[in-house]
């Protein structure tokens, strides 16, 4: 094993988490409202979209970059769209009946595929993925099986590594946070999120069709 090709993608994968967007406000606040595990859950689901677009642009998957970057509008309208609707679903919820569900009811499943689907709405990590590689001089066609997979083992890694540090963290102060406190909490982040799919919406009128 070559832990340098180890290290590397473990940075990576670090690098390509830790800017805090609408993934990491939602990683927050499902921490906040329901918990440690809840907020992991859902970073989960990022770290193996992540992982995915490392995948592709490890391996050179032509075909699907290709199309990736053809319909990269559509996939961008429909991350703008889930955005709007997470961010007023948190923007709405009352976190009384919301803890009440909890208790009742955690759908965990829920929140990692709907992180991990939106995580896929943005079509420039796998670009991302394909400047950081050949910036620490990972050539796919001087690289065997092996190394890429030890790389994209260490992306997976490093954004799995990033999302427990920032939920253990938010973690560690959420039993301070009240009911009123918790409501804010729920406008502030929403309105946050909706705002990131607005952006993303508005972008759309400078890509070149």
């Amino acid at each position: 094993m070559n832990f340098q090709i180890l290290i590397n993608g473990i940075i990576i994968g670090m690098s390509a988490s830790i800017p805090l967007g609408p993934i990491g406000i939602l990683c927050i606040q499902k921490t906040i409202n329901k918990g440690h595990f809840a907020g992991m859950v859902a970073g989960a689901g990022a770290a193996f979209a992540d992982t995915f677009y490392a995948v592709i642009a490890g391996f050179g998957v032509t075909f699907i970059t290709n199309f990736i970057e053809e319909q990269q509008i559509y996939i961008k309208i429909i991350g703008g769209i889930i955005l709007l609707i997470l961010g007023y679903r948190i923007f709405s919820t009352n976190p009384a009946i919301q803890i009440r569900k909890n208790r009742n009811n955690n759908n965990f499943l829920t929140d990692f595929f709907a992180i991990f689907i939106l995580t896929l709405s943005n079509p420039m990590t796998i670009f991302f993925f394909g400047a950081a590689f050949a910036g620490f001089g990972i050539v796919r066609e001087q690289s065997n099986w092996a190394e890429l997979l030890q790389l994209i083992g260490g992306v997976f890694l490093g954004a799995a590594a990033w999302w427990f540090i920032l939920t253990t963290f938010v973690n560690i102060f959420r039993k301070k946070f009240r009911l009123k406190r918790l409501w804010w909490i729920n406008k502030i982040a929403g309105s946050l999120v909706i705002l990131f799919g607005v952006f993303v919406i508005i972008s759309l009128f400078f890509i070149k069709f």
